[in-house]
């Protein structure tokens, strides 16, 4: 009979990327992370000795639980989890049933530190219009669900960086940007080890959005409508953020599971 406790791989590599995945967290003993320091993505890594204490952080959260073969300590963490009202599963087969898979994972080296609340801090250019909601979106997405915003005036970004503690993305002269004819998505994309053939098709569409080259691929052109109707619609930079997550979260989904489909009426033929 099929646990009512776990969540298979197939199941959960269905769920990563969506605005609705449940949390991941990371219970692996620090000698298993550190024989293989890559995550799933998104997830959070937290001690299972001191479960109770930081149980209640996921309270109203649906979580999966990740240990390095789905044994004893994500059950163990998942069955705490549950007891305090937490809806939480386990992995099955763990880290190494996720890898073998060939799933998706994440760099972990390529995380940038976090602050004293665990979230990691980004800064970039104010009136945000195609890879500075892109680059945002894989971070909350696949990287770090809590990850901070900043949207200064450009000449500010490297100073605020430096006072506040914040990682600059898509300017010159930083890591994470633009390189030759790629941009700060697809920098993103391959730092973090990101290489999924979803979000390879979405990065193909959004540098031919941010880069001027609309025949690299059809959907391009929509594409940057679209965007460039956001920006006007919101004077909140932020704001516009959360409304950008929508747009990325729908094409991603094209990316992944609708590609091949297409849209005909009539459906029985031709109109009379």
């Amino acid at each position: 009979m099929p646990s009512t406790t776990a969540i298979t791989v197939p199941q959960l590599a269905r769920l990563v990327g969506l605005p609705d995945a449940p949390c991941l967290v990371d219970v692996r003993i620090d000698e298993d992370y550190e024989a293989d320091p890559r995550l799933l993505p998104a997830s959070c890594r937290r001690d299972f000795r001191t479960v109770s204490t930081w149980a209640m952080e996921f309270s109203g959260r649906k979580v999966v639980v990740i240990c390095q073969r789905g044994q004893k300590l994500s059950q163990g963490v998942a069955a705490w989890l549950r007891h305090e009202g937490i809806p939480a599963e386990s992995l099955e087969g763990g880290f190494e049933a996720w890898i073998a898979a060939k799933a998706p994972s994440v760099s972990a080296g390529a995380i940038p530190p976090r602050d004293e609340k665990g979230r990691t801090v980004w800064v970039t250019r104010s009136r945000p219009k195609v890879d500075r909601i892109a680059c945002p979106w894989l971070i909350r997405r696949f990287v770090d669900p809590d990850a901070v915003f900043l949207f200064v005036d450009p000449a500010e970004v490297p100073l605020v960086a430096d006072r506040f503690g914040a990682v600059p993305f898509d300017i010159e002269g930083v890591f994470w940007s633009h390189r030759g004819d790629r941009c700060s998505f697809d920098t993103m994309i391959e730092e973090f080890g990101l290489r999924v053939e979803a979000l390879d098709r979405l990065a193909l569409i959004v540098r031919g959005a941010d880069t001027a080259r609309l025949d690299l691929v059809p959907q391009a052109a929509g594409f940057l409508a679209a965007s460039l109707g956001l920006s006007r619609m919101f004077r909140d930079d932020l704001e516009q953020l959360e409304a950008g997550m929508l747009l990325y979260d729908a094409f991603f989904r094209w990316c992944r599971d609708a590609a091949d489909e297409t849209h005909n009426w009539p459906a029985g033929g031709k109109a009379p």
